[in-house]
């Protein structure tokens, strides 16, 4: 399957091997991952793994992980991924962004667009979102898409820093969901 979406300054299209050099760049780097459980990558063949996957998934007729590279200006800033839960009613979205272009309302305008594409194109029913409560960017990120704290207790384990973090569970059912 191949899907693209487009929002007024970027464009979202599959994510894969060719954008090894960009992804490693912002996935290795240990500032831009410090909330991020599974990174930084220490090599690239790590990186290159993940893109084998993501593109695996994205081959499957109906993918149950749809990682989007995140594109400004022909340059890949980033991904959003959803990830559908079993039984197909559901998905998990996340994001990450190059730390160059933080700030500037793109992870907002990229996570609405694959939201968007999750409730109207998949007839997703509920999605969930986590992260660290010390990133107050993305949990600002997760209500302005207008989604809802479910939970704030939960533990996140970052196995390469030997570090716990609490974690902030947020929701949106389509039912709620707004497209602005």
């Amino acid at each position: 399957m191949y899907r693209e979406l487009r929002t007024a300054r970027l464009l979202l299209r599959p994510l894969g091997p060719e954008d090894l050099e960009a992804v490693h760049a912002y996935a290795s780097d240990p500032e831009n991952c410090r909330y991020t459980m599974g990174l930084p990558n220490d090599t690239l063949a790590e990186t290159a793994a993940f893109l084998a996957e993501a593109a695996e998934a994205w081959a499957k007729e109906r993918p149950d992980r749809y990682e989007f590279a995140v594109i400004l200006d022909g340059a890949v800033i980033g991904s959003v991924a959803l990830e559908l839960r079993r039984g197909g009613d559901g998905g998990y979205l996340g994001w990450i962004l190059d730390k160059r272009y933080w700030r500037r309302g793109y992870a907002l305008e990229a996570a609405r667009a694959v939201v968007d594409f999750a409730f109207r194109e998949l007839g997703l029913e509920r999605l969930t979102a986590q992260c660290d409560e010390r990133n107050r960017a993305s949990w600002r990120l997760m209500e302005k898409l207008g989604m809802t704290l479910l939970d704030a207790s939960g533990t996140r384990a970052y196995r390469k820093r030997n570090e716990t973090g609490v974690e902030r569970t947020y929701g949106l059912d389509a039912a709620h969901w707004r497209m602005e």
